[in-house]
């Protein structure tokens, strides 16, 4: 009888293991959002199936409008995750004479530590003082144009004007100035990214603000000038965005002896073709195109209603993301049985970090629209779907129970960009 349990067991053990009991499958069950902004405000309410409760207490019915899966999270939810969504409306906006700045910074979003912003608005001619920072700084112009002025530590020289959709980037320490365009009357706004989460648009070094500091005799003797008055007006404070007359064009760049900088400063990303896909597209730029740009890598992505940005992640790096049109929802799968759900709206910062798993999906009936950036040269991204594709399929099968043509249907190439099914 015993060497009749030794032959069998190997016959039945893997019997046993190839495929998970009924009771242990995943739901199926719809979890989808369950109202949006135009919604009736009744629908808001902390009830999903058979789980939950009304909110008696108070409620605030327009956030709860645009956060669904907060209020009723799907129930694939499970586990604590930090809060992954920030919206730049709710930043403080510091008013200056020409425009407007505000940031976000782990200040406001503490799981964002890889990242941080600022939004700033530039009225016609308005000028952002020359100043320097710490850290690189990358932008993506919102509207308008905007003159763009630097000088790097070997004395080249750069101007250039960038226009929606393009974008700019300085290295940590190359001193640089901004300037809103009259090409469109309303002037100009942009999102800065700088890899520094601890970052703050207060904490820049600005030209004003260090003179004022120079004792008078010392400037003197550092520019050479003779004329007691001719440092005489620097501002006892820092100007940090100030009014001016618009710049006609981009010829009043001195000649610099040592030449103008040798890879440009600036972007044209509005002029890169899309990469049309099943359901949307993707542009993207690092330093293989943007060379400069060694800190900051980006994909500009679309995503038609119905369709998804593929389940995926990125392998060494954080993902800020900028959400710029449309309404999307992202679920952060953070290991070890911890997903959370997230909904976005125009103007909202999202976060995931290194290697959790995630999609964003559209959920409006426009195109969703919105900046992947990450903290690297190169962009990198995993393909779930391309990964089960290339992976020998028994070893997918005794995974997930697929058939045999499921396993057919996979791509071994990346999706990035999912239609609806049958699309």
């Amino acid at each position: 009888m015993r060497s009749l349990a030794v032959f069998l067991l190997p016959l039945i053990l893997p019997l046993c293991q190839s495929a998970p009991t009924s009771e242990s499958y995943a739901s199926t069950d719809p979890n989808g959002p369950l109202w949006d902004e135009s919604s009736d405000p009744s629908v808001v309410e902390s009830i999903r199936g058979k789980l939950g409760a009304s909110i008696i207490g108070p409620n605030n019915i327009p956030v709860g409008l645009q956060n669904p899966d907060l209020i009723a999270p799907p129930s694939t939810d499970a586990g604590s995750l930090a809060n992954a969504k920030w919206p730049f409306s709710l930043s403080h906006n510091r008013l200056l004479d020409g425009g407007w700045v505000r940031d976000q910074n782990v200040g406001v979003m503490p799981i964002a530590t890889a990242m941080a912003s600022v939004n700033m608005r530039l009225q016609a001619g308005a000028i952002r003082e020359l100043h320097w920072h710490k850290t690189a700084e990358w932008a993506y112009v919102l509207k308008g144009y905007t003159q763009i002025t630097a000088v790097d530590s070997e004395g080249r020289n750069f101007i250039d004007t960038v226009g929606p959709g393009d974008l700019w980037y300085f290295p940590a320490g190359v001193p640089h100035s901004l300037q809103a365009t009259a090409e469109d009357p309303d002037g100009s706004e942009f999102l800065l990214v700088f890899d520094d989460g601890t970052f703050s648009g207060d904490s820049t070094f600005l030209l004003t603000d260090w003179l004022s500091h120079v004792p008078a005799e010392v400037i003197a003797k550092n520019f050479q000038v003779d004329n007691s008055d001719a440092f005489s007006h620097i501002p006892d404070e820092e100007l940090y965005i100030f009014r001016s007359d618009p710049p006609k064009d981009n010829s009043g760049l001195p000649e610099s002896p040592q030449g103008t900088i040798p890879e440009p400063f600036s972007f044209r990303l509005s002029q890169v073709p899309k990469t049309q896909l099943s359901g949307g597209s993707v542009r993207i730029v690092d330093s293989t195109t943007f060379k400069v740009s060694t800190k900051i890598a980006a994909a500009e992505v679309t995503v038609e209603p119905g369709a998804i940005r593929e389940l995926h992640w990125h392998p060494t790096m954080d993902e800020w993301s900028f959400f710029l049109e449309g309404t999307g929802r992202v679920t952060i799968f953070a290991s070890q049985g911890t997903a959370r759900t997230f909904n976005y709206q125009p103007g909202d910062v999202g976060y995931v970090p290194t290697a959790m798993g995630h999609y964003v999906e559209n959920t409006g009936n426009t195109t969703l629209r919105f900046l992947e950036i990450f903290n690297t040269d190169r962009f990198q991204d995993i393909s779930l779907n391309q990964w089960l594709a290339l992976t020998p399929p028994h070893l997918v099968k005794a995974h997930l129970q697929l058939d045999d043509g499921t396993i057919a249907r996979l791509s071994k190439k990346k999706p990035v960009v999912v239609g609806p099914v049958g699309h």
